[in-house]
């Protein structure tokens, strides 16, 4: 199966995680051939050159011919580069699965942070975009930690 592993890849901390989170997938299973960007020195090695359409190429090169994607949700915003490889994904029908681990979803029954979202600029929740994860919940499906990704991995292996 190939996985095709959508997340920013700018800073130390999104590199360390991307790599681990990946090493975690492969070991699921050896039919499993992921693709990381940012092993994909062509493109990504940022002490070298690549234009704009050598990155997208290469990147969808590899998202269209993949079985399924895993596509990392958190920051402030969705990154760029993956909510536009989950609209590829949804015109190409490759099932995505989302994690999204933001900590401010909890509590969402705590009636002091839900009636907050009545006074400006106090929403206690983060808010992700509907149309990007509506694209998702359309074909595959958004979970909120490691384990429960790992878990829906393993049911597009069977």
């Amino acid at each position: 199966m190939k996985i095709y592993f959508a997340n920013a890849l700018f800073s130390q901390a999104e590199i360390n995680y991307n790599a681990q989170l990946a090493q975690q997938i492969r070991q699921l299973s050896p039919d499993i051939d992921l693709y990381l960007p940012q092993e994909n020195g062509d493109i990504n090695d940022k002490q070298a050159y690549a234009d704009s359409t050598m990155i997208a190429q290469a990147d969808t090169e590899q998202l269209v011919h993949s079985d399924l994607m895993v596509a990392i949700l958190d920051g402030n915003t969705i990154d760029n580069g993956v909510a536009t490889e989950i609209g590829v994904a949804y015109a190409k029908q490759i099932p995505v699965i989302g994690l999204y681990t933001d900590t401010r979803q909890q509590g969402a029954d705590n009636q002091e942070k839900l009636q907050a979202l009545s006074q400006i600029a106090e929403n206690q929740f983060h808010y992700l975009n509907l149309y990007t994860t509506g694209l998702i919940k359309l074909n595959g499906t958004i979970v909120n930690n490691e384990p429960d990704l790992l878990a829906a991995v393993k049911k597009y292996l069977n």
